[in-house]
């Protein structure tokens, strides 16, 4: 039988009452009242047995921002992005839910937190979520409006909730300290406390100070960005169309390799410097969170430097137990490490300008640039749409909605003004550190005879950078037309830029798909032509043909169904046949690329998604169609027999399909329509026995020749894609879009050397992603 502390009570209580002592009944009687709070006690201890693995829970969310934001950080390095643009960790409903469950403790009203450790990790918690704020920061500008202000609403209320129940907690005496620590002899001069004050709570106050600025940051940083982005749209316009004039296609050329390089260094510089992030980081709202964000760190080490000995003794008398412990640990790692991003963007932030002289002019205290403001100065100006006509009432809120926008407008000028102000202890520091930098110089010159002639070097190495990328300069985009993109700046830009295209040229993406090329030479692209040789009026057969959407062809299909015929031919050699796969699977990448950004048309649509679900099947399970393709090894049949199996079988597939009606009848009657006119053409053309060895290696070849016409022709506009890549109107992926770009023109660098060699024959750029018109211009000429 279990003996709980109730049960033990009432035992006592009655042997009291029936024993020798004789305790009078009114006392018995009294003592029982408390049987009741016992029980509760011991309840709620039964309840809060789980606590434990909730605040390891709180743990493991913790560690999941935490390497989110080291990934944030390996990410920038590894693209010399120093000022560490938000990837991974992000504002979204995902790590919201995630930074609510982290910031459980600071959230709880009720629980207990008696013990040192439960004190440092409330407060740990909340510094945390300071160091969290600031890494996030320049992730606001990559969502657009409509998910800016939900998820800037979705932080504002999580923020706000936890200041307030940290307030709370203050009054009711969950965030204490039962001593006075050594920290406050450094944070008095400061905050002009006396030593008898509670330390915690002073912390808890000075981090729901530091929240609170934060999340001003992150309105303030919200009403410029929407302005900003404007700006910014409006010059990559204008460099978007300065670069479009430097590249013209006539008919009969492709564009060289040379001007699409220049075409994708042009929109990297312009989708670079006209970054969201990156203008984000510029903010001085930006710099006044990383200084906020040090000086978080420091306070919450001091903090933990002063509670080891608590932390070694394992003072943890909440309910969360040993747990605490890890929570802690875990989140004073995330405080260290979530410093370094906005660290970093403070000191990049200024590395970004030209020089001293314009760092100094932009950190003019009463200088303060329209789009701080314009967002609110367009909502003071713009009428409320009420859904009432009392005029007296109009009036008046359209009155009030305009004071509280000048008090808006008055606030977001000062505070900006006093991030400004915080944002010039970093660049004290910086310039303390170039006048050492150039007092080293001044040594290394007055010392050493070598200086003279590195010098001179590293004037030769700056003229010639000049040399070659006076050009970019003017596809850089800046906010302020004053402003200028450091040399450095520019230059990393520049190879990055050239490592992208370097990378892509060393991939070996097309090994397979060249190899195919090299062994059938383009023939003047006639295989487009001829892979389909059937009277498009014949209706005597196919009367199917008569639904236009039932013939029309696209770039993947012919290539898929010409290449399910060639593998199964019998007296074909496995590895030419693995070649031609391979080859076809290659080349089959980038006519996709083509069909999705030339060809997405409903009327082509439909087929390309039938093609890509074909070659898959044919591909992967060795079907065409859902019947099974038979090792042509271990079968009798001749080829003209593979070839009439094919017609035959795709005739009777269109006809039961279009009698059946599903919903994926239309794909496949399609891709049983073409194999029925190509078998038809392969039948009509090779009247002779075809099943001899000879033969069929000619038939192989032959098939093989037109599958790369198809393909060679298809990817003649891929320097249209490359193009195309550069420019997107969304300015958040933008910058995603033209690395796509620099990788695809560098994988595809040969191809389109090869292309340039055999011309497209003067045909119209605009009809070059069509295969019907390409059809149509070579039965013409």
């Amino acid at each position: 039988m279990e003996h709980s502390p109730t049960t033990q009570y009432l035992r006592l209580l009655d042997e009291l009452s029936t024993g020798d002592c004789r305790i009078p009944g009114y006392v018995t009687s009294t003592l029982l009242k408390y049987a009741q709070p016992i029980y509760r006690s011991e309840r709620e201890k039964k309840y809060s047995e789980p606590m434990v693995w909730i605040g390891l829970y709180i743990a493991c969310a913790s560690l999941v921002c935490i390497l989110t934001m080291v990934a944030d950080l390996l990410h920038g390095m590894r693209r010399g992005k120093l000022w560490f643009p938000c990837k991974y960790f992000r504002i979204n409903s995902a790590f919201l839910t995630v930074i609510s469950v982290a910031m459980k403790l600071p959230v709880d009203l009720s629980g207990s937190m008696p013990g040192d450790v439960d004190q440092v990790a409330k407060l740990g918690s909340m510094a945390f979520m300071c160091t969290m704020m600031a890494n996030l920061l320049p992730c606001l500008s990559t969502m657009d409006n409509n998910a800016l202000w939900s998820n800037i609403t979705a932080l504002c209320l999580l923020v706000i909730t936890m200041v307030v129940n940290i307030c709370i907690q203050i009054q009711t005496g969950v965030v204490s300290y039962k001593e006075v620590a050594p920290i406050i002899n450094v944070i008095s001069p400061l905050y002009e406390v006396k030593i008898n004050k509670d330390r915690n709570i002073i912390l808890a106050s000075i981090y729901v100070t530091l929240l609170l600025w934060l999340l001003l940051v992150h309105v303030c940083s919200c009403l410029a960005i929407l302005k900003s982005k404007k700006i910014i749209e409006s010059k990559y316009q204008q460099g978007h169309d300065r670069a479009l004039k430097e590249i013209k296609q006539s008919s009969g050329e492709l564009l060289t390799v040379e001007q699409l390089q220049k075409h994708v260094k042009n929109h990297w510089i312009m989708a670079g410097s006209g970054s969201p992030q990156f203008i984000t980081a510029c903010f001085r709202t930006t710099s006044a969170s990383g200084v906020i964000c040090v000086f978080v760190t420091i306070l919450h080490t001091l903090t933990m430097f002063w509670s080891i000995d608590a932390i070694m003794e394992e003072d943890c008398d909440s309910d969360y137990g040993r747990s605490m412990i890890a929570i802690v640990i875990v989140q004073f790692i995330g405080v260290v490490i979530g410093t370094i991003a906005p660290l970093s963007r403070c000191f990049a932030a200024l590395s970004f300008k030209v020089s001293l002289k314009i760092v100094s002019n932009d950190f003019k205290v009463f200088k303060l640039k329209s789009y701080w403001t314009s967002k609110l100065y367009d909502w003071k100006r713009a009428s409320l749409k009420l859904p009432f006509r009392n005029h007296s009432l109009s009036v008046i809120i359209e009155t009030s909605k305009k004071l509280i926008l000048y008090i808006c407008i008055e606030f977001q000028g000062g505070f900006v003004v006093v991030c400004k102000i915080l944002a010039l202890i970093p660049f004290v520091f910086i310039i303390c550190v170039l006048y050492c930098f150039r007092c080293l110089k001044w040594l290394l010159h007055k010392y050493c005879f070598s200086s003279s002639f590195k010098q001179f070097s590293s004037l030769e190495e700056k003229t010639n950078f000049l040399e070659r990328n006076e050009d970019l300069r003017p596809y850089v985009l800046q906010l302020e037309d004053e402003m200028e993109l450091a040399k450095r700046t520019l230059e990393g830009l520049s190879k990055s830029v050239n490592r992208l295209i370097q990378n892509g040229e060393k991939s070996h993406a097309n090994d397979n798909l060249m190899r195919l090329i090299e062994q059938n030479p383009a023939r003047g692209f006639l295989g487009v032509a001829e892979f389909d040789n059937t009277d498009e009026y014949d209706m005597q057969h196919v009367p199917f043909l008569l639904l236009k959407v039932e013939h029309q062809n696209c770039w993947s299909l012919p290539v898929v169904t010409l290449t399910t015929i060639a593998i199964l031919l019998p007296k074909i050699k496995k590895v030419d046949v693995d070649n031609l796969l391979k080859g076809v699977e290659e080349g089959l990448r980038y006519v996709k690329l083509v069909e999705e950004n030339l060809n997405a048309t409903n009327d082509f649509v439909s087929v390309q998604e039938a093609a890509k679900t074909l070659w898959k099947e044919v591909d992967i399970d060795h079907k065409w169609l859902g019947h099974k393709l038979q090792d042509p090894s271990s079968q009798v049949k001749t080829t003209r027999q593979i070839v009439e199996w094919f017609r035959d079988t795709s005739e009777n597939i269109v006809y039961s399909e279009v009698a059946s009606r599903k919903d994926d009848s239309k794909g496949r009657s399609m891709c049983a329509n073409s194999m029925y006119r190509i078998t038809k053409t392969i039948l009509s053309t090779n009247s002779a026995n075809i099943d001899d060895e000879d033969s069929q290696k000619e038939l192989f070849g032959n098939l093989s020749s037109m599958i790369t016409d198809i393909i060679t022709a298809c990817l003649t506009n891929l320097p249209q894609v490359i193009e195309m890549k550069c420019h997107t109107s969304a300015i958040e992926i933008r910058e995603a879009s033209v690395k796509d770009a620099a990788r695809l023109l560098g994988e595809s660098t040969k191809i389109i050397e090869t292309l340039q060699r055999h011309g497209i024959s003067g045909m119209n750029p605009s009809d070059l992603p069509f295969i019907h018109k390409w059809r149509a211009y070579l039965r013409n000429h």
